[in-house]
């Protein structure tokens, strides 16, 4: 234990939609361990999604001993911890730090009548400010919903946090985020490098309330002896900003170069391309990358590895099954289908969706069932209701002349060698699978850097080593290229079906508040 506890090893911790994972590298870029545990959402209401950051917590003491063991080594051995997580999820405190109430995440959908009158009272001008458009995803409009209907919670908030930064100020009680999460929140005023008190101004929010702002690879604190007790960390290990989780991810898959495609396939399923600049266009969504220098643009569809499992629980799962078993029995159930599922087509809008139509009242469906099919047709069906999502964000990069030639794939989705190839197909590009897909490991790398392990983003990017390449078919992407049309076809039909189930379905009372957290620091 000796000679390792004076080696510069790295620890990323990455706070997923449905679990938090904590993950040992070493200063060459391998994994030496790992450990996760789920965290739980709560849907209160229909359309909504929060959870208690109390959790995210209790998950990362729980994960960072057993990722330690695994990799063999003591607390004493970790030279730096960096962190990610979901952008637009905000926990607010009030003065003693206590947290007012549970975290909205960025599925979160309750906010639509929010982000139309912000369209229609401010569009042009929010896009002007923050080069994004608001929908249900961020947390401008969140934060609107919340003056209307929890104003005590509004009133008594001092500080705001992003879901990275407030587990990180766990350990060490720094408050500050970086410029890609303050992108996030839509109150940024990127073109002047500040927080805007005039899009605050809009909502009713005061811009006080938001944190001071430095990079993602500064070391803004070190782990506190109470701190340390707790979650198994050794007191004094620096810790570093971080940033947010598709941002690390691109980073530490490798796409650090302008043109660089990055697929995610992940709670929700992404495309991103990597550029020296913002491309500026209400479909897509900027953000500064992990490298300085550079942006990324991303779009993408709200649900995709959410989908995979709510399939998994609702029809495969038996008491007594582990998860990842069963996911491994639908794969290779979908392996044996052929392309098409035999005329079943799935639309993967179980939260509403993202892009390309930016509408919270959509609903998934299976179009196409007859008696012939079973539940490995179900499976492949959502492989490629997914894959035809990803197509439809990435439809909006070929219209705007944003190529890529080729994608580096990511997320846990990433593993399977069936739907790698689906979406090879279906998007008609080249796919690779970098050897670890997992934001704690791009974590890890950024900790690296900021501790000087690494010289650079870039020279720690060069860590990602490409194990698995997926190549188009011809014949297969021609036949998608037919399914896909039915696919639109289908979607532009049943969209105002979805929204008549929306209305006849909305609860006549929504509660005003949730009740308030009491953890403090």
């Amino acid at each position: 234990m000796a000679d390792l506890a004076s080696q510069a090893w790295l620890m990323g911790i990455d706070l997923g939609a449905g679990s938090l994972k904590t993950m040992v590298v070493t200063p060459d870029g391998r994994v030496a361990g790992s450990a996760s545990a789920d965290v739980v959402t709560h849907t209160p209401h229909a359309r909504w999604s929060e959870q208690d950051p109390m959790d995210w917590w209790r998950a990362l003491c729980e994960t960072v001993p057993r990722a330690l063991a695994e990799a063999g080594i003591g607390a004493d051995a970790i030279a730096a911890i960096s962190f990610s997580a979901g952008a637009h999820t905000p926990v607010l405190e009030d003065a003693d730090g206590r947290v007012l109430r549970p975290a909205i995440l960025w599925s979160d959908q309750r906010s639509g009548a929010e982000v139309a009158e912000l369209l229609n009272r401010h569009g042009d001008r929010i896009f002007e400010l923050s080069m994004n458009r608001p929908s249900p995803t961020w947390t401008m409009p969140q934060f609107m919903w919340l003056t209307r209907h929890e104003p005590d919670v509004v009133r008594a908030t001092r500080r705001v946090y992003v879901a990275k930064d407030w587990l990180r100020s766990r350990l060490t009680g720094d408050w500050v985020t970086d410029r890609t999460e303050a992108v996030g929140t839509m109150l940024f005023d990127t073109a002047r490098d500040a927080w805007s008190a005039e899009l605050c101004d809009m909502i009713g929010w005061d811009v006080a309330t938001l944190p001071p702002l430095t990079t993602p690879a500064s070391v803004v604190g070190e782990v506190s002896a109470a701190a340390a007790l707790q979650s198994g960390l050794r007191a004094g290990t620096p810790v570093v900003c971080g940033t947010s989780d598709t941002s690390i991810e691109t980073f530490g898959a490798g796409s650090v170069r302008p043109g660089d495609g990055t697929i995610k396939l992940a709670t929700a399923g992404t495309v991103s391309v990597v550029g020296d600049r913002p491309q500026l266009h209400p479909s897509l969504i900027n953000y500064p990358l992990a490298v300085p220098g550079l942006w990324y643009a991303i779009s993408g569809t709200n649900s995709c590895a959410s989908a995979h499992r709510w399939l998994r629980d609702a029809f495969f799962m038996a008491p007594g099954r582990k998860g990842s078993e069963v996911f491994a029995e639908m794969d290779a159930m979908a392996a044996q289908i052929a392309p098409g599922a035999d005329g079943l087509l799935f639309h993967p809008y179980l939260q509403g969706e993202r892009a390309p139509y930016w509408d919270p009242m959509l609903r998934a469906d299976f179009v196409g069932l007859t008696f012939a099919h079973h539940r490995g047709h179900l499976v492949r069906a959502l492989y490629e209701g997914i894959a035809f999502s990803l197509r439809d964000v990435l439809e909006q990069f070929r219209a705007l002349k944003m190529p890529m030639a080729s994608a580096r794939i990511i997320g846990g989705g990433a593993h399977s060698a069936t739907w790698r190839q689906i979406v090879a197909d279906v998007l008609d590009l080249e796919i690779h699978l970098p050897e670890t897909v997992d934001a704690s490991y791009g974590a890890a790398l950024l900790a690296g850097v900021g501790v000087g392990v690494f010289g650079s983003e870039r020279e720690a990017a060069a860590c990602a080593r490409v194990i698995a390449t997926a190549r188009p078919d011809a014949a297969r992407a021609a036949f998608y290229d037919d399914l896909f049309a039915l696919y639109k076809q289908a979607q532009a039909g049943l969209a105002p079906v979805s929204h008549g189930l929306a209305r006849l379905t909305q609860p006549r009372a929504v509660a005003q508040s949730a009740p308030a957290l009491t953890a403090a620091r």
